[in-house]
């Protein structure tokens, strides 16, 4: 990507999609282009390789430091739903002329932190390691839907980015924060403001405020949401099913899902019907979704119930977090959602405290009954 290919690349885009041009997404295409100009422009320096000798000689150096370099500076990219947050940020890593760069979910991104430190425990100075190995492949990460709500992400996150900053791995995220908000009223959140510095001192800060939401916009929707729940929308499923399937197996059947049994209600290949029940009431693992999003690209959920309510309302919000993770790890990876519910969409939450996570959730699964997202490929 030249100096003005991302200008040139977001107008023809605009262009081709029949879109106005918006003037509040020019500041970050103008700090986007020079991010790639500079990134493309860059000397490649991969972590040094040391062998077994010198190793020795480098315990026993006093002159020798770590190398620290100095990343290319990045972009916060934050706003409201649909604003285009992600779209811009998509749009540029796939013009940007290098393998060099990693796209991923902020949520998956910590699952591999995780997995990666239980493989390594034992070592010393494991998150350097992981730190190694991010810089061995990509110069950039790219992080889709940057937001911290857990204890352990938070206390892991700033040695993480210290050490990704350290070896000149340029971040870029979107949010629906600023930086200022991640991990607000948090667990011991004043130990994480140093990785809020961080971010700030590495990353431009561009705030995407817009009066339209894109997702939602012009959208052409299929018939891939049923309710209310009766004999008829459970028909209307099973037929949906039994058109979609390729060939059938039995039509109850046992998920082996990282080393658990998941209840499916049908199962075929790439193709999975199961109860809400199942994926979303029951205590589920964050990372269940990511192993179901990349083994099936169709799911039918059924019998998904109001939440946030009544006498279980706390329980019921635990319930619709893992719905919230669920949502977003099927949209991430474009598995085809079709679900049966208790009421429409926009009221399947009524609780208190979900309320700015939900309007998100809506959006993205108003913009996965369009034609555009279904047309999409799965990407397992």
């Amino acid at each position: 990507m030249q100096k003005n290919d991302f200008t040139f690349h977001y107008q023809k885009e605009i262009a081709d999609q029949h879109f106005q041009v918006d003037e509040k997404q020019l500041k970050a295409v103008s700090r986007l282009e020079s991010i790639a100009y500079q990134l493309i422009n860059r000397p490649v320096v991969l972590p040094t390789q040391y062998t077994r000798f010198q190793k020795l000689l480098k315990c026993f150096s006093r002159k020798e430091k770590n190398t620290v370099m100095t990343p290319v500076q990045g972009l916060y990219l934050w706003g409201g739903v649909g604003r285009g947050k992600t779209w811009l940020m998509d749009l540029f890593f796939h013009h940007l002329a290098t393998e060099r760069k990693l796209r991923l979910h902020f949520h998956r991104f910590m699952l591999i932190i995780h997995d990666a430190l239980m493989q390594l425990a034992g070592h010393q100075n494991p998150l350097e390691i992981v730190a190694d190995r991010f810089k061995a492949q990509t110069d950039l990460l790219c992080f889709d839907e940057f937001f911290v709500s857990d204890i352990t992400d938070a206390m892991l996150l700033g040695t993480v980015l210290k050490a990704l900053f350290a070896r000149g791995i340029t971040l870029i995220a979107t949010s629906n924060i600023p930086p200022d908000q991640l991990y607000y009223n948090g667990l011991q959140r004043a130990r994480f403001m140093h990785t809020i510095d961080l971010i700030k001192k590495h990353c431009h800060v561009i705030h995407l405020d817009s009066d339209v939401d894109y997702r939602q916009r012009a959208l052409k929707t299929a018939y891939l949401y049923f309710t209310p729940l009766n004999q008829k929308t459970e028909e209307a499923m099973a037929n949906l099913f039994i058109k979609l399937a390729k060939k059938q197996k039995d039509q109850v059947c046992l998920l082996n899902i990282n080393h658990r049994f998941l209840k499916a209600i049908r199962v075929t290949e790439g193709l999975l019907a199961i109860d809400f029940f199942v994926l979303c009431i029951e205590p589920r693992s964050s990372s269940d979704y990511v192993l179901l999003s990349r083994l099936y690209h169709t799911v039918l959920l059924h019998n998904v119930v109001v939440m946030g309510i009544g006498p279980a309302a706390k329980t019921d919000d635990n319930t619709a977090r893992r719905f919230l993770a669920l949502i977003d790890e099927f949209y991430e990876r474009k598995v085809k959602l079709i679900i049966s519910a208790q009421v429409p969409i926009s009221e399947l939450y009524q609780g208190e405290h979900l309320t700015f996570e939900y309007r998100r959730c809506v959006s993205r699964l108003k913009e996965m009954q369009s034609e555009e997202y279904l047309s999409q490929p799965h990407l397992p």
